[in-house]
């Protein structure tokens, strides 16, 4: 089968021919109907070890058809449609050689061999691509917002970077009832935000100068981008850092202490996020903006969202490439 093989840096990512993988007796084999591409991709092929195996079969956002068995595996069956959580929270018990793309062969390739714990059955009207983007960027906007922002009717809160991922994280926050400000450079984005329910958008945390802001979640994390939050937050506030913009950030430290700033710092979701997700996606209160890219594209599709400018997330459906 095609897979797109990850070495290290100097190789790139690479379309091999490699064997169908066999399946320990508690995993199960999946045909991938769809597998979404991730940011996080980016910063593997720029050298980021995320304490994963190489070489690797990169992939993180999987969906597929259950078509082999591990002999003592029982929660599934042959047919059954099903999606790959990703352990990401409690953080106490996150492990990264548990989740597939980063610790073990993922979903850039027509078939994957996945521990039966991390599936999901993936609700009747909900799509192979709508499953996949959402064990991961969508979980990951779902958590920040929820579990790390603690967002709710009563908070105000500026969304930055209105990504694929940070647009999800404004939805949510409108959806608890929040007044919600949305921050990009994107004109275009600024608009879908507020058609979504922002109160306004703007291109930057300098340009909002009278409203008491509680919560800023950053879905840029960029030392430009978490500076001005410390400083445009209020007193006492929060600001949950989600995003991998910079390596490394600088902050001025005499206003993140004299200003009392609370700090945190948010990854991934668990697997009550993700089955929150899902179901609302499978109510229509989310409807993910998705393109599909084909398989052969899959090198200039990361290119693409290493640039920016990708609305929505982008997937592909692994084909046999000749």
């Amino acid at each position: 089968m095609k897979a797109y093989r990850f070495h290290n840096v100097e190789a790139g990512l690479q379309l091999e021919d490699i064997d169908v993988p066999e399946v320990s007796s508690s995993e199960v084999l999946i045909a991938v109907k769809a597998a979404g591409l991730c940011h996080s991709d980016c910063h593997t092929l720029k050298g980021s070890n995320w304490g994963g195996k190489f070489p690797i079969t990169l992939g993180h956002e999987v969906a597929g058809t259950v078509v082999t068995l591990g002999k003592n595996v029982s929660n599934v069956k042959v047919g059954d449609r099903v999606a790959v959580a990703l352990p990401g929270q409690p953080i106490e018990e996150m492990e990264f050689s548990s989740v597939i793309g980063v610790g073990f062969d993922g979903g850039y390739a027509e078939y994957a061999a996945v521990p039966a714990k991390f599936l999901v059955p993936i609700p009747d009207n909900v799509t192979f691509e709508q499953a996949a983007v959402a064990t991961d960027s969508i979980s990951t906007a779902y958590h920040a917002i929820l579990a790390e922002g603690k967002i709710t009717t009563s908070t105000t809160v500026a969304v930055v970077g209105l990504g694929g991922v940070g647009m999800n994280g404004l939805h949510f926050a409108i959806l608890q009832g929040a007044r919600v400000y949305g921050f990009d450079i994107d004109p275009a984005k600024r608009d879908a935000a507020k058609r979504l329910g922002a109160i306004e958008c703007f291109d930057s945390l300098d340009c909002i100068k009278d409203v008491s802001i509680d919560v800023i979640v950053d879905f840029v994390g960029l030392t430009a981008t978490l500076s001005k939050a410390v400083t445009a937050v209020k007193l006492g506030g929060r600001i949950v850092a989600v995003g991998l913009g910079d390596p490394e950030i600088t902050l001025p430290t005499f206003s993140l202490v004299s200003r009392a700033i609370e700090l945190k710092g948010s990854i991934g979701a668990s697997l009550e996020d993700f089955h929150a997700v899902l179901q609302l996606i499978s109510s229509g209160d989310i409807r993910p903006v998705l393109e599909c890219i084909p398989f052969s594209d899959v090198v200039d599709g990361l290119h693409r969202l290493e640039r920016g400018g990708v609305p929505g997330r982008l997937y592909t459906i692994p084909v046999a490439i000749a």
